[in-house]
């Protein structure tokens, strides 16, 4: 089956979101470092249609402050250690950060903490996949494909909505 596409405005820029076999595929910013070329999108889709309308619906919610974790049919396409660390990065609470190295200890390989940053840096769910939540050794933002501008407003936006709703409980 050919992938399709839409674009959805955000936050954050204009979002390609890319399905292929009803599981979203790809998730990429404008002038995202490791965007693949608009060819590989495939078929412009129906943003009323799945996975795009669920897909709509959580990122919707997540930038009102309303959703931590995203529930979507995903498809990742990528080698085995890269879809590790994709799972990984799954894995980091909503409003915390942990580093390269902390990550490469949990998946087992504590001496791979540059493959870590080169997997995460191929992540192609940015956001849904939160690879912005991995920072540095000594907790500065490193690099990330959307632009560290991009990286800091999620990461102040989701410490905000924390302590908001931490508040509340």
């Amino acid at each position: 089956m050919e992938p399709t596409h839409v674009v959805l405005d955000s936050p954050v820029g204009p979002l390609t979101l890319v399905a292929l076999d009803g599981g979203l595929s790809g998730l990429y910013m404008d002038l995202q470092r490791h965007r693949p070329s608009e060819e590989t999108f495939g078929v412009p889709g129906d943003l009323d249609s799945e996975p795009f309308a669920t897909v709509a619906e959580q990122l919707s919610a997540y930038f009102a402050g309303d959703l931590t974790e995203f529930d979507l049919p995903l498809n990742l396409q990528g080698t085995d250690f890269q879809k590790r660390v994709w799972t990984a990065l799954q894995e980091i609470p909503y409003g915390e950060t942990t580093t390269y190295g902390q990550l490469a200890v949990e998946l087992g390989k504590p001496s791979a903490s540059r493959a870590v940053g080169l997997a995460n840096g191929r992540n192609p769910v940015s956001v849904i996949v939160p690879c912005h939540r991995v920072v540095g050794s000594t907790g500065d933002l490193t690099g990330y494909g959307g632009g560290l501008d991009r990286k800091r407003y999620l990461l102040d936006f989701e410490r905000k909505s924390k302590i908001t709703e931490d508040a509340l409980f």
